[in-house]
């Protein structure tokens, strides 16, 4: 008896918890917005942030609640989710804008000198704590994959010390781009035709000598431009893509063949 009776004292109060539990939940539980889940399950769910908001969880409730009408902001989701959508909430569907991490950087180990042996953690983000990097030029990428590490299509390998993005696979999530240390890794519009394949802002004769591959600022891209889409700033070349033509006579003529043609769509580079 000393027992039984504890036990359904026990008893009693579960069952009062339970019953002022779900009133609770009743009377005071915020109700989820019957458009939410058939948003969210348009998204592709790599929360990723290229949206602008902290993930897929957060784009779907404002979309759901009206705090924003924009449909085309998932990159990785692409027209296909923008058209899904919209459906949803029965407005016009946005373009989106199809996006590619680009590695900005052609400084490979042939190309490049070291100036030390890094021994530590293999690790971007570590080497880089220890004076810029192994590498002579501070703006090289560090070839030890932060990037490729983070990239959840596994677009990214490292070749020959440089990080390489094979366009084909890349979503446009941004990931890599926030993670590498150096910040030479960039998201361009697929369409896109012509890259500067360099970061370096020091003077050209500084660059020459720490890498055969980088800008030298010399000008002649600017000089070739029919469009006048290139510039120079802080000894490096900068394409204004809204002007840019695609020609490639930039190319043709970099003497360091720093500016590549390239052709996100089919994944074509020279």
């Amino acid at each position: 008896m000393s027992i039984i009776i504890p036990i359904i004292v026990l008893a009693v109060i579960a069952v009062v918890c339970a019953i002022l539990l779900t009133v609770a939940s009743t009377l005071f539980g915020v109700k989820e917005n019957e458009k939410f889940a058939p948003i969210r399950d348009c998204l592709p769910g790599a929360n990723c942030g290229a949206c602008g908001y902290s993930g897929c969880d957060a784009y779907a409730k404002a979309l759901a609640e009206g705090q924003s009408n924009a449909t085309g902001l998932c990159v990785p989701g692409g027209n296909g989710a923008a058209v899904a959508i919209s459906e949803i909430l029965g407005v016009e569907a946005a373009a989106v804008v199809e996006r590619v991490a680009f590695v900005s950087c052609n400084g490979t180990c042939d190309s490049v000198e070291k100036r030390y042996e890094y021994s530590g953690h293999k690790s971007c983000r570590s080497a880089n704590m220890t004076y810029s990097g192994d590498k002579m030029c501070t703006f090289a990428c560090l070839g030890y994959g932060d990037c490729a590490n983070v990239c959840p299509e596994n677009a990214i390998t490292v070749e020959n010390g440089v990080a390489k993005v094979d366009p084909v696979s890349c979503i446009g999530c941004g990931i890599c781009v926030r993670t590498c240390p150096n910040n030479i890794i960039r998201l361009v519009n697929r369409n896109e035709r012509v890259t500067v394949k360099c970061s370096n802002n020091d003077k050209g004769a500084l660059t020459r000598k720490y890498c055969k591959n980088g800008c030298i600022g010399c000008g002649k891209c600017t000089k070739v431009c029919p469009a006048e889409a290139i510039t120079v700033m802080n000894n490096l070349a900068i394409i204004n893509y809204a002007k840019c033509e695609k020609c490639g006579k930039c190319a043709d003529v970099c003497p360091t063949h720093a500016i590549h043609t390239v052709n996100f769509i089919c994944g074509a580079e020279k």
